[in-house]
């Protein structure tokens, strides 16, 4: 088989190359079977291969992770084996238990697959077949010991049943695979072998198509060569005899092209044969296949069957490992949570250490903390004072520094004006203007010099002086301090120790006024402290005493005395020197120095001792008061105690206006004992800057002291005033009069009265009654002391907490009771409860004696001596005791009444402070007598409504030891309003009562109440009398009640939202008025549905006396006529109605959206959205759908409509198309566009703004310029005349300030309307406001007209009639944000606009944009049109705050029209849009010559020139540019090649011409360069110099524009000839390029020299004459004179054409032959041919001729006349 197979497959690739050489149509190489067997098995052996490497990797990976497991169960086990020591035996019995019941398992598994035996020798030889590459699966392991051994066994047992089935072996798997292949690769064959028959059949059919088609046309041409021969047409019988030929060759190849295809189709169907009867071979084959496929995939079905079983195994022991792993993890669990317990215990017991630990150290740190924020508060506080200094000095610096700049500009402006006088001075004179200025300043800077030079000498004067003044301060303190070391040595000497504080105070006081750098700690021994020391031991000595005086003055001047132990100028107590005797020799210089130093010490002292201080003033003003400010204003030592040391610290400021010094002075003579100051002086001070001085203050005696700390300033002396106050009781009482108001007898109540000592001394005081405090009927008796208790200002008294409350000891006249009106008492307020706390504090008898009282014995009472009146009003427990500093005392007193009447009591606080006088107070009260009280006088109803039930208890108690009866009763006018039940009753003894009180307001209460009623305020006040019967006395109390309305008002009360569309909705506002003074809750219920109110849905609660504004909104929901009332319910109930009209329209149109909300659009960026305009209405039929039409009117026809959107003139917003038609059934677009950007009025003024500012600042300059100095150069003599000068320059200064301020009045703001959109200022100011604006959000309501019918024109409703009801209405939201991104460049224009420019010519623009956000920017672009002629060439990425980075954009046109593209700039959600224009315009430009310009002849060496005119015809700046082809750089290159000449006249490409011999070019063009604008037209100077002689001079001029677009190209030729005669026409002979030699130019000389040369040239005159025609051919020749400087003028040119008879002969005839030319002139010879009748056509007629021309030499020309007859003309070039 596999033979023949091969043999077929030879044969075939044979077939295959036949055809692949014969047919044309068959260029497919057929590809062996071979080839497919034997990549099939490469195929196959490389799939083996992969498999067995799969195993391989699948073994490793099992071995890896049985290792793997093997390893962990071996770490788990030693695990298991420490810790489980002692419970291996109860795990093995568990584990025995567990392998007997997973073998149970295992039994029950088999039983179910009864079928896995039987399998499992086929599944084993399979795997030995295919290698044992394929291991079990190790799923034992240690952990399941035994029991996965028995488990195997068992399963090796069970498995050792199977083997009825032989498993297919892998060879005969792979015999079956290649059979497989190879039947379908003969199947394949067969297909393609059908395939190359039929394809060869159809190419046999489409060749014999051909044949016949080509022997139809082979006839035809038969036919049409016979139809040309009898006509006689060779040509054509010719080339159809061609064609025959051809034919007949192509009909020929097609027969043989078909017999060789039939060959191919025969061999093609016998190989088809062969092979389908191969095919029949295999039948049997394939069913042997098909049986072992099913055997196969039988086999297939075992292997899984037994790998499920086998996977049910591993699941087995799979679970009995979990088992065992459980239960380890569940004991060690269990031990985990027992060392957790453990470790929990032990960490509680350490927490509870730490913590005590903790709080300990927590103590020591918020100690710590304390302390240190005390500290840092402290220092805090001195840091904000200093703060506050240095900004206080820094604001005066501020003021200075402006104050000098001012004044150092009019100085200089001054010294300008003066220079400018001096300059105009020296010019009128004639003199030298720079040099007298340069002289002059010179002078300027020696006197600068000089001054200065003075200003260092006083400075070092005043040094010397100040050294001086030092030593003599020091030497006097050395002779102070040996003083009382003297007077120690001495003893006895002092015997009054005030003496000698007196003479040390004498000896300080000269010093005191000399030294004015020194500071001085003023101590001095004082009387007390002298005192003390007097009633010190007997036995301590006078020397011990004087040695403490010495030390306590001198204690702090030790650390100054320091500095000046070693002088700089050696004095007298260095040396000891005789005063009476005069050194020998003493240097001259010191001798000046204390001359003067003595001069200045006393030129200090007379000033110092005269008064004489400096005043400091500044331009306009004069500084005046106190040079110096401290702070605090006065020193306040407040409050001491008596050996404590007290310091403060004092802020001196320089408030003067210039640099100042201070000094300490002193203090008052008084405070020396006492105060001493510590003070160093800072030398200069400026003005605002500030010093320090330390003030400390040690009381010795308990007195208060007054006095000041005086300074000495350069303007004067000043003081600080300085203040000691001891401690004192300053005592004083809330109030003197204590009001109890009325009471009934036998009630208590309690009042407070407060005692505060605002002082600092504390003292004790008692409470007691006046002597002379007297009652109305009895006096009051002094209630006995009791607990004394002292509280501080924040406290509180507990006992008078229990017996009033706050509100009643803070106010007492609140409380107060009703009397009877018999009596003439009149309502009173509320009373405070009655306080039980206050009763327990009497005694219990007396309370039960007063409790019995009775008003039957009120007349025995009076019968009573004094002694025996009961105390009514009396104090309680405090009534003696202490308070202390700063705290207050509260004292109770109490009000008893037991007597029907008035009652009033005095009282006097007395302190043991003798400085305190006593303070008195008064209580009245007034008692009544009724056997029952109200315990609530006043009932409060608050606020109730109209018609609403109202009810509460009235309670009565009693006080009587019997029974009473009560009857209550209401006053007549408001009977019918309220009512008590019951209206009679009983009250028991010692109880109390409870009656219903009901209260029912009618609306007519206004009118019944009368006066009890007040309508304003809606407050009732009811008083209700309670009789007692039988003893006919009457209790009054009062019902308070405010009565208000319920009612809603809606206003207004009706609403006609008019016509409504059904595509909007129509507000309405009302307003909902509460005339309650209750706060009410409403809701409008039962609503439509086509009706909403807003806000909240129509529910909420209204506010007392509050007017609502709510939103009623009404949507159409169909086209009718509506009418409907709204409900509006209130929460009792109420209902209030609002009625409502409306009318629905339905409109022909309807807009897809009427809302459109743009995105937050930066300015000058657009944001655009898309809406739909719809025409719905195709039917007019209403009854099946409903029709447009308005309320209940005739529907609105079918057929197109039209609309018009009206856009506000300021709104921001365009929509596209306005206008437009919409036809039924149909939509059209609209595109609305919101592009904000700032108003042209808000620049114009925010620019105008602008100018005024800046103009304000140069007017200001002006002003505030100082006084004019005086010339430069002139000296002032005395200070008198300086001060006259200062003083008029000053006024002059200030008058020409008001002139200034005059001019800058005058001066007209520039007016808005007057700016111009590109100048700067309004460019600046547009980008200003972009900067600083910070946003908007706008809403605006666009209306939409519709009419039916056709819009003609721009306007639906100028050729329409429009409904105004039918007008829909677009809603826009645009919210618009300042940019983040900025274009700066053109002026911050968002418009990119790149003109004109030429097509195919590129130019860039480079555009800057900065960042003018906070955060930095990631930037997007949008896509440009890739086709169009924009392109971004440089984007930016990202841009950081305020950075500014440019792009750079180009254009690039492509035709000539105007380009419009938009760029967007994306940042992050907004856009930023940046208009790109240009226009491409295609350059035009017009020439005045042609294509060539001939310069005529010219005399060699001399010039000549033509003007080439070109105008430019475009709107387009044109830049040009000259080539030239003879300076073409390529010009040598191409000289190289072989000469013109050589080669034929139709192969020359040569344009460049006859050239210079010295090297100059013959033609030149100007200017070479330039510009041509717009409309205009530039000239061109062509100018041709030969400087030979050549007939053949040329060139090429190009004219390009833009350096690359060729405008205009220009051929240019010219002649040159030695001699003034020339001849031209005809067709020239001779070669038109010269020869590579160059000839001498001394040859036509020699020529000259040697006699006349006849030079013969040749022309050749071309005459065709037209067969047929009657005009004769015809030819001229011209012959010139040229005129030239560089001739010689002569005799005319001669010139004759010989040889006339015989052109006459053949037919020729000349016009002119002969003539005479002067110089510039030109003849023309001509000549015409007729041919003769004998003349043969088939060859030309030529002709010669000789034409002699004669100037300064003779020249001959062979004319050539060459005549022939054409049937044509030839064509003219």
């Amino acid at each position: 088989m596999f033979f023949f197979l091969f043999s077929l497959v030879v044969w075939k690739k044979t077939v295959s190359m036949e055809d692949h050489e014969i047919s044309y149509s068959e260029r497919e190489q057929q590809i062996s079977p071979l080839v497919f067997l034997e990549e099939e098995e490469e195929r196959e052996e490389e799939e083996e291969e992969g498999e067995k490497e799969k195993e391989r990797e699948e073994e490793e990976e099992q071995r890896e992770k049985g290792r793997e497991e093997e390893e962990e169960e071996k770490k788990e086990k030693k695990r298991e084996e420490e810790r489980e020591k002692e419970e291996e035996e109860e795990e093995r019995e568990e584990e025995e238990k567990e392998q007997e019941q997973k073998e149970e398992d295992k039994e029950d598994a088999v039983g179910q697959f009864p079928d896995v035996e039987e399998h499992w020798e086929e599944y084993e030889l399979e795997e030995e077949l295919d290698g044992g590459g394929k291991m079990e699966n190790k799923d034992t392991s240690e952990d399941v010991g035994d029991q996965s051994d028995s488990s195997t066994q068992s399963s090796g047992l069970s498995l050792g049943t199977i083997g009825n089935i032989q498993p297919l072996k892998s060879a005969d798997r792979i015999r079956i695979s290649a059979s497989q292949r190879n039947l379908q690769l003969l199947d394949d064959m067969v297909r393609e072998k059908e395939l190359a028959v039929q394809n060869t059949s159809d190419t046999l059919s489409a060749c014999r198509l051909q044949s016949k088609m080509l022997a139809k046309q082979l006839d035809h041409v038969d036919m049409e060569i016979e139809r040309e021969e009898e006509a006689g047409n060779v040509a054509a019988v010719s080339r159809l005899q061609a064609v025959s030929s051809r034919l007949c060759t192509e009909l020929e190849r097609e027969k043989e092209l078909e017999l060789r295809l039939a060959l191919t189709l025969k061999q093609n169907l016998a190989e088809l044969w062969k092979i389908e009867t191969e095919q029949g071979k295999y039948d049997i084959l394939r069913e042997q296949l098909q049986k072992d496929e099913e055997k196969l995939q039988m086999q297939y079905q075992e292997e899984r069957e037994v790998r499920i079983w086998k996977e049910k195994i591993t699941a087995l022991q799979a679970e009995g490992t979990r088992r065992t792993r459980e239960k380890r993890e569940k004991k060690a669990q269990r031990e985990c949570e027992e060392r957790n317990k453990k470790l929990l215990e032990d960490a509680k017991r350490n927490h509870e250490k730490a913590v005590c630990f903790l709080k300990q150290s927590m103590a020591r740190i918020h100690e710590k903390n304390a302390k240190e924020e005390v500290k840092a508060r402290e220092h805090m506080e001195r840091r904000i004072q200093a703060v506050l200094s240095l900004k206080t000095s820094i604001t005066s610096n501020r003021e200075k520094l402006q104050t000098l700049q001012i004044l150092n500009k009019a100085k200089a402006l001054e010294a300008k004006k003066e220079e400018m006088k001096m300059r105009e001075a020296i010019l009128a004179k004639g003199g030298n203007v720079i040099r007298e200025i340069f002289l002059h300043k010179r002078q300027q800077e020696h006197e600068k010099k000089k001054e200065a030079f003075r200003e260092l000498q006083k400075s070092r004067k005043m040094e010397i002086v100040s050294r001086i003044l030092q030593e003599r301060a020091s030497v006097h303190k050395q002779r102070k301090s040996q003083s009382p070391s003297k007077a120690i040595k001495a003893r006895g000497k002092f015997k009054d120790p005030l003496l000698q504080s007196g003479e040390a105070w004498q000896s300080e006081e000269p010093y005191k006024h000399t030294d004015g750098e020194i500071s001085q700690s003023w101590r001095s021994p004082s009387v007390c402290s002298l005192a003390g020391e007097g009633s010190a031991p007997q036995g301590e000595s006078s020397e011990s005493r004087a040695q403490d005086v010495l030390w306590e003055s001198g204690d702090e001047d030790t650390e100054r005395d320091k500095t000046l132990l070693v002088p700089e100028f050696p004095g007298l107590w260095s040396r000891e020197y005789d005063l009476h005797k005069v050194p020998k020799a003493e240097d001259p210089t010191l001798l000046a120095i204390r001359a003067m130093r003595k001069q200045m010490a006393e030129k200090k002292m007379k000033e110092l001792q005269s008064g004489i201080l400096h005043k400091q003033t500044v331009p306009g003003q004069e500084h005046k008061g106190s040079a110096f400010l401290s702070k605090p204003n006065f020193i306040h030592f407040k409050d001491f105690d008596v050996g404590q040391v007290y310091k403060k610290k004092i802020v001196l400021t320089n408030a003067s206006y210039s640099v100042n010094y201070c000094r300490l002075v002193g203090i008052s003579e008084w405070l020396k004992d006492f105060i001493s100051v510590h003070f160093d002086p800072p030398g200069k001070m400026s003005s605002g800057m500030s010093c320090e001085f330390l003030v400390t203050f040690k009381p010795m005696i308990n007195k208060g002291l007054e006095g000041e700390v005086m300074f000495m300033a350069q303007t004067g002396s000043f003081s600080v005033p300085l203040k000691c106050t001891v401690k004192t009781c300053i005592l004083a009482l809330d109030k003197e009069l204590v009001d109890f108001g009325s009471l009934v007898v036998g009630e208590t109540i309690s009042r407070t009265i407060s005692l505060t000592n605002s002082g600092a001394l504390g003292t004790t005081f008692k409470v007691q009654t006046s002597a002379g405090a007297t009652s109305t009927l009895r006096a009051t008796a002094k209630a006995a002391p009791a607990i004394v208790v002292t509280e501080h200002f924040n406290a509180c008294d507990p006992e008078g907490e229990g017996s009033t409350s706050p509100v009643a000891a803070g106010n007492p006249n609140k409380e107060q009771i009703c009397a009877d009106p018999r009596e003439g008492m009149t309502p009173c307020a509320a009373q405070e409860p009655e306080s039980s706390s206050s009763m327990e504090q009497l005694g219990q008898g007396e309370l039960n004696t007063r409790s019995d009282l009775h008003t039957d014995n009120a007349d025995d009472l009076l019968k009573l001596s004094p002694e025996e009146i009961p105390v009514e009003i009396m104090l309680g427990k405090v009534t003696e005791g202490e308070i202390g500093p700063f705290s207050s005392v509260k004292i109770p007193v109490l009000f008893v009444p037991a007597v029907p009447g008035d009652v009033r009591a005095e009282f006097v606080i007395v302190f043991d402070n003798p400085d305190c006088k006593p303070l008195s107070f008064s209580a009245i009260g007034v008692s009544v007598d009724v056997p029952i009280w109200v315990p609530q006088p006043c009932v409060d109803l608050r606020i109730c409504l109209y018609e609403r039930l109202y009810q509460d208890s009235v309670q009565v108690c009693s006080r009587a030891t019997t029974t009473l009866r009560l009857k209550f009763e209401v006053c007549r006018e408001l009977s019918k309003h309220m009512e008590l039940l019951p209206k009679t009753g009983y009250i028991q003894a010692q109880s109390s009562f409870s009656a219903q009180l009901k209260f029912l307001p009618r609306l007519s209460l206004p009118e019944d109440a009368g006066s009890y009623f007040n309508a304003e305020t809606g407050i009732l006040e009811v008083p209700v009398t309670i009789l007692i019967v039988d003893k006919a006395k009457k209790v009054n109390f009062t019902v308070h009640a405010i009565v208000t309305t319920s009612d809603l008002e809606i206003s207004p009360a009706q609403i006609n939202f008019g016509y409504c569309t059904i595509y909007e909705a129509v507000q309405a506002n009302v307003i909902l008025t509460n005339k309650s003074i209750l706060p009410q809750e409403f809701g409008f219920v039962g609503l439509p549905e086509f009706v909403e109110v807003q806000p909240n849905d129509g529910f909420g609660i209204i506010l007392p006396l509050e007017s609502l504004t709510l939103d009623i909104i009404f949507k159409a929901t169909k086209a009718k006529e509506y009418s409907f009332d709204l409900t509006c319910r209130t929460e009792i109930n109420r209902q209030f109605k609002l009625s409502c009209k409306a009318v629905g329209v339905h409109p022909p149109l309807e807009l897809s959206h009427s809302l459109v909300q743009f995105a937050a659009t930066a300015l000058n960026s657009v944001s655009s959205a898309t809406l739909d305009v719809l025409n719905s209405h195709v039917d007019g039929n209403p009854l099946t759908h409903p029709v447009p039409r308005i309320g209940s009117g005739d529907p609105v026809p079918v057929g197109p409509t039209s609309f018009e959107f009206h856009v506000p003139q300021d709104c921001p917003v365009t929509i596209t198309p306005s206008v437009g038609t919409v036809l039924p059934g149909q939509k059209s677009s609209i595109r609305v566009s919101f592009s904000p950007a700032l108003s042209d009025q808000q620049i114009r003024e925010e620019a105008a703004r602008r100018l005024s500012t800046a103009a304000v600042p140069e007017a200001g300059a002006q002003i505030s310029s100082g006084p004019p100095q005086s010339p430069m150069g002139k000296k002032r003599k005395d200070s008198k005349k300086e001060r006259r000068k200062s003083s008029v320059s000053t006024l002059r200064g200030r008058a020409g300030s008001r002139k200034s301020l005059d001019s800058v009045n005058s001066l007209k703001e520039p007016k808005p309307e007057e700016l111009k959109p590109d100048s700067d200022a309004y460019r600046a100011a547009q980008a200003s406001l972009m900067r600083s604006f910070r946003g908007s959000f706008n809403k605006y309501i666009i209306p939409c007209s519709v009419a039916s019918g056709h819009a003609r024109g721009e306007e639906v409703s100028g050729n329409l009639t429009c409904s105004p009801y039918n007008t829909l209405y677009l809603e826009l939201h645009c919210p618009a944000v300042a940019p983040p991104v900025l274009i700066t460049s053109d002026s911050g224009i968002n418009t990119a606009n790149f003109g004109d420019v030429a097509v195919g010519h590129r130019i860039m623009k480079r555009i800057t944009i900065e960042n003018i956000s906070p955060g930095k920017l990631e930037l997007g672009f949008s896509v440009l049109n890739p086709n169009g002629p924009f392109l971004l060439v440089r984007a930016v990425g990202t841009l950081e705050p305020g950075e500014k980075k440019p792009l750079i954009i180009s254009f690039c046109p492509s035709e000539d029209k105007w380009f419009l593209e938009t760029l967007d700039i994306q940042v992050a959600k907004t856009n930023l849009s940046l208009c790109l224009s240009g226009h491409g315009v295609v350059p035009s430009t017009e020439c005045s010559v042609g294509e060539v310009l001939d310069m005529g002849y010219v005399v060699a060496g001399d010039t000549g020139t033509a003007t080439v005119k070109i105008k430019n015809n475009s709107s387009l700046t044109l830049p040009f540019s000259i080539q030239m082809e003879s300076l073409s750089p390529t010009r040598d290159r191409d000289r190289q090649k072989i000469p013109s000449f050589l080669t034929s006249s139709l192969q020359r490409t040569e344009i460049v011409g006859t050239q210079n011999y010295n090297g100059f070019s013959v033609f030149r063009v100007s200017p070479t360069e330039g510009k041509i604008e717009a409309g205009r037209s530039q000239d061109f100077v062509v100018t041709f110099s030969p400087d030979h002689e050549s007939l053949y001079y040329s060139d090429h001029l190009k004219v390009l524009l833009f350096g690359k677009q060729t405008a205009h190209e220009i051929h240019l030729k010219g002649a040159a000839r030695n001699h003034p005669m020339f001849v031209e026409g005809g067709v020239p002979l001779d070669v038109p390029v010269e020869s590579l030699a160059v000839t001498s130019p001394v040859a036509p000389q020699e020529a000259l020299e040697g006699g006349p040369q006849k030079a013969v040239r040749s022309l050749l005159l071309l005459l065709e004459y037209v067969e047929g025609s009657a005009e004769p051919a015809r030819a001229e020749i011209t012959i010139g004179a040229m005129q030239s400087p560089l001739l010689a003028a002569k005799k005319a040119v001669e010139f004759s054409l010989e040889g006339g008879a015989e052109l006459q002969r053949a037919g020729m005839a000349l016009h002119g032959p002969r003539g005479a030319l002067e110089r510039g002139q030109r003849r023309r010879i001509g000549v015409s041919w007729v041919p003769p009748g004998d003349l043969q056509t088939s060859e030309p007629l030529l002709v010669s001729a000789l034409l002699t021309v004669k100037g300064d030499i003779t020249e001959s020309y062979r004319v050539l006349f060459m005549a022939r007859v054409v049937s044509a003309p030839a064509p003219t070039a």
